[in-house]
């Protein structure tokens, strides 16, 4: 037996002999089993029917939830998705399985031409890919995956593998997406946001002219209603800039420039560089498990706290907006519109203290009711003319925006908040059968369900109790062990 096949094994013997085994029909079991499911053999889909492939922020969430049921698959996951990155460092936002196909998903590989339109900034040429990214949270997993089992991780050499290909990936965010000429990334599709329907994006995209609904053909509506999804319009959109931004070869380029001038759609996002700025915090923490300071990280993620400041704060509102890097004046300008986007900073370890505690007020405020009238943060605007409690980031709550607030909360000693959310969250994901999203005030199931990274948090909230917690940059915060809400409440539907 190698010494990979006998450290799992010794794991799978102190799990066995040390944690009780979790009840039949529990909220921790039916969590494992849609992951089990969705397990392709190298990684983990977010949904068989809706999303066939493998995602790349989806699968940096599932690894934090796989590393409670095999720190191996957890790494795995990461691996495996690594392997697709492209010689400018970027990391797509999709890897395609060859075995689908072509007409289970659009925008699909023949569209994206990943190996001959990407060949200049180095896209593999073994596996199909997108050519769009989406948020950086994978240094972040990478960091909590090996904190799961640090000799797993050694005796594979799990950092020491994936901390060059991470450090990559930032590289080409902070260098070739600095768009603005601010230090932060900007995104040039909504996609890559990951809130992909956001009223954030409606005046930036008001610039795009749509493709003609005729030249292509929307996948997604086979699987969710056409009121719960973007609209026509949005998704010609869409169409256009994905395809503009592959006509030019996906090449970027600092002060501004992208696809040889041709992008129409540049914007700056807070929860995007928040990420960033927390998978920063997590590389320094890796460079020290492999030997290095991690000084000039931790400094780095620093600065671009300060830019984050700088740029997207707004004191008068109590929250950070988007920047449009092609809107007006010099430095763009920001996009009145409250996202749940702007409330993710939340996460980030040295925000000054004034601007946490704003932020706190303003998602227990009226406009995300967290707490009150809502039990998750919606993704928009309770007041705003665009909400909508069913329709695509235009309202509804998600399960990873409440981690990332459940996390930031408990990061800035909002304890008892954080304790609400939590139990919020494992209640929502049992009664809505692990749902890909659900309405923010009645907690009604929507888009697809046993959702990847809806069961996968699930997991890591079941876990996050005892004398420690880790927050999202790996600091041990005091808590209090608190047990699992379904096994207290009779929550489970096993």
């Amino acid at each position: 037996m190698d010494r990979t096949a006998q450290l799992t094994a010794r794991r799978a013997e102190r799990d066995i002999a040390y944690d009780p085994p979790p009840a039949a029909g529990s909220l921790h079991v039916r969590a494992a089993r849609v992951l089990e499911a969705s397990w392709t053999g190298t990684s983990t889909v977010p949904s068989r029917g809706l999303y066939p492939h493998q995602w790349s922020w989806d699968s940096a969430f599932i690894a934090i939830g796989l590393r409670h049921l095999s720190p191996l698959r957890a790494q795995t996951e990461l691996e495996t998705l690594l392997d697709a990155q492209w010689g400018d460092g970027r990391i797509p936002h999709i890897v395609f399985n060859p075995s689908v196909p072509l007409d289970a998903y659009f925008p699909s590989p023949d569209f994206w031409r990943s190996s001959t339109a990407g060949r200049a900034a180095g896209a593999p040429r073994t596996v199909q890919t997108s050519g769009i990214v989406q948020p950086p949270v994978h240094a972040l997993a990478a960091w909590l995956v090996h904190c799961a089992d640090p000799g797993l991780s050694r005796a594979r050499g799990f950092l020491t593998r994936v901390y060059p290909r991470l450090a990559a990936w930032h590289r080409y965010l902070l260098h070739r997406r600095d768009l603005g000429g601010g230090g932060l990334a900007s995104v040039v599709h909504p996609w890559e946001q990951g809130m992909d329907n956001s009223p954030c994006w409606d005046a930036p995209l008001s610039r795009v002219t749509p493709a003609p609904a005729r030249s292509f053909r929307r996948a997604d509506l086979d699987h969710g209603a056409a009121e719960d999804r973007p609209t026509d319009l949005d998704y010609g959109r869409y169409v256009r800039l994905a395809t503009d931004y592959r006509s030019a070869g996906y090449r970027d380029g600092p002060g501004g420039r992208y696809g040889a001038g041709t992008g129409g759609f540049a914007v700056e996002d807070p929860a995007f560089n928040a990420l960033l700025i927390a998978s920063e915090h997590a590389l320094a923490r890796i460079a020290r498990e492999l030997g290095a300071t991690g000084t000039a990280r931790h400094a780095r993620a620093e600065r671009l706290t300060a830019a984050l400041i700088e740029r997207m704060w707004d004191p008068a509102e109590g929250m950070f907006f988007c920047r449009d890097v092609r809107g007006e004046g010099p430095a763009g300008e920001l996009i009145p519109e409250r996202s749940v986007s702007g409330l993710i900073p939340l996460l980030l370890p040295t925000l000054p203290r004034d601007i946490t505690a704003a932020l706190v007020r303003t998602a227990h405020g009226p406009h995300f009711g967290l707490g009150d009238t809502t039990r998750l943060a919606p993704s928009y605007d309770l007041l705003g003319e665009a909400f909508d409690p069913h329709r695509y980031w235009r309202g509804p709550a998600w399960f990873n925006t409440a981690w990332l607030l459940e996390r930031g909360l408990r990061t800035h000693g909002e304890r008892r908040r954080a304790d609400a959310l939590r139990e919020s969250a494992l209640e929502l994901a049992d009664a809505s059968d692990f749902a890909e999203y659900v309405d923010p005030y009645t907690g009604e199931a929507c888009g697809a369900t046993g959702f990847g990274w809806t069961a996968a948090l699930t997991l890591d909230l079941l876990h996050s109790t005892g004398t420690a917690v880790p927050d999202v940059t790996g600091t041990a915060i005091p808590e209090v062990t608190v047990t699992a809400v379904s096994e207290v409440k009779g929550g489970n539907r096993g």
